[in-house]
């Protein structure tokens, strides 16, 4: 199966960042993502949604740096987003590669509870919080 493998608990990189923009709590993860980092990250969203003087509405997880999704991190994601739901968040994946969505396809996995788009820009404008920005041509569009 592509896309596959196996994780490790063993030490990896320091913990993910989670910034907040406004309302909305972005993460960026780059390359694999191992068991305790993961697990470490589910912890840290809860805990900034639960304890932010502000109220957090969304939750935007951008995977574009992620080349494979195992078993593993497909479930985190979905309890990151079951968590978030809890605490009155939205959470958005952006970024997902198409290899990506094709093993996760072909494991059977599903991410219920997590909207997804294809980039950080289009996660935000799903959870209603559009760049201020100008909106650029697409050359599609015969800009």
């Amino acid at each position: 199966m592509t896309g596959f493998v196996a994780r490790h608990s063993g030490p990896g990189p320091g913990p993910v960042p989670v910034l907040a923009l406004g309302d909305v709590l972005l993460v960026t993860l780059q390359g694999e993502l191992h068991d305790g980092a993961a697990e470490q990250l589910q912890h840290d969203i809860s805990q900034r949604i639960a304890s932010s003087t502000a109220p957090v509405n969304g939750v935007v997880i951008d995977i574009s740096g992620v080349e494979i999704v195992d078993s593993f991190l497909g479930r985190v994601l979905a309890e990151i987003a079951a968590s978030s739901r809890l605490l009155a968040a939205r959470t958005v994946l952006a970024g997902m590669r198409p290899a990506v969505a094709i093993t996760l396809v072909e494991m059977g996995l599903t991410l219920p509870g997590l909207g997804t788009a294809l980039d950080v820009e289009r996660a935000l404008a799903l959870l209603g919080r559009a760049p201020s920005a100008a909106p650029t041509a697409h050359p599609e569009e015969g800009a």
